[in-house]
């Protein structure tokens, strides 16, 4: 049976707000949660930009089933590889194993902060892969020195160290980043429903293990007033990766989906309050191969509604795909 997650979306909430409705997603029957890791909203609209790492904290503590992801971190420009290895450590003690590090290439959008500049893709996936070899040696105990391309580190070692520690996902969304995936990860990340894509990261050494997909839905019962949410807030999702991780920032953003319509937006994001059609969009992704699939609710003032309405309706529906 597929696992129907939820999301919480740094970029549309505070961080008391995403931990309460991660406390409710609980409640109601979620089988597990992912969190954006963002220094930027995609749009002003958005409106928030928390600290990831804080909120799985107190998300940890705050809840004592609901299993947690990073969807995703990137572990190479603004955190180190060392840093983040620290952090999923302590994440995963106080959830008492319940974490699980996703992590991916980066948007410049959240990566320009610190004035690194934005490499070509390749590097970035060299910087990737290294940074993963990094956080499992620190993983796996002891001191760690390592003196590599792009990464340096000088006798490391994690005190705190949880066992198992966190698995490990990595995104994909081509072919090179498959390749990655299928070598280096315990499960993989997209937000594309494409088979083509697990079928890669299958053939580079993927087969069995969990993959994990993540599509945006907006709950309504206003069917007009769930797609004005959902296009004011959410336009930049029909970019796709290769565009969204290239801009800059929240002008950037609203000035390449400036001519998106609403009607649009109502075309690839479900809206409104029509079991059915919620359903028949998280269907691709279960037919493609995923195994778990994480719903984002945009909207950070429509979560409780959302998750009224899904415990009652949505969840016993996609319970059955």
């Amino acid at each position: 049976m597929v696992q129907i997650g939820y999301t919480m979306m740094t970029e549309q909430a505070g961080p008391v707000e995403l931990v309460d409705h991660l406390v409710r997603a609980e409640e109601v029957g979620f089988d597990f949660s992912v969190v954006s890791d963002h220094y930027f909203p995609w749009l002003d609209a958005q409106g928030h930009a928390s600290y990831a790492w804080s909120v799985l904290g107190a998300a940890a503590r705050a809840t004592a089933r609901i299993p947690l992801m990073t969807y995703v971190t990137c572990p190479t420009i603004r955190y180190h590889p060392a840093v983040v290895a620290q952090k999923a450590a302590t994440v995963q003690l106080l959830s008492h194993g319940r974490f699980r590090l996703g992590l991916g290439a980066g948007e410049n959008l959240n990566e320009h902060v610190v004035g690194g500049g934005w490499p070509p893709v390749d590097v970035r996936h060299e910087m990737l892969e290294e940074a993963v070899e990094v956080i499992r040696a620190l993983f796996a105990g002891g001191y760690v020195n390592h003196h590599g391309t792009h990464f340096d580190v000088e006798s490391a070692k994690l005190w705190d160290l949880p066992e198992p520690p966190p698995p490990i996902g990595v995104a994909v969304s081509g072919e090179q980043s498959c390749e990655l995936a299928g070598r280096l990860a315990d499960l993989v990340i997209s937000t594309e429903p494409e088979g083509g894509l697990l079928e890669a990261f299958d053939r580079y050494g993927g087969a069995g293990k969990p993959r994990v997909g993540q599509l945006p839905v907006c709950y309504d019962p206003d069917a007009g007033a769930a797609v004005a949410r959902a296009h004011e807030q959410f336009r930049w999702f029909g970019g796709g990766w290769k565009v969204n991780s290239e801009l800059p920032g929240t002008a950037a953003f609203a000035a390449a989906t400036q001519f998106v319509r609403p009607d649009d937006v109502a075309a690839s994001i479900p809206c409104g309050d029509d079991v059915e059609a919620f359903v028949e969009a998280v269907r691709p992704y279960a037919e493609a191969g995923f195994s778990e699939i994480a719903l984002v609710q945009i909207g950070g003032d429509a979560q409780y509604p959302f998750l009224d309405w899904a415990e009652k309706s949505l969840l016993p529906a996609l319970r059955e795909l």
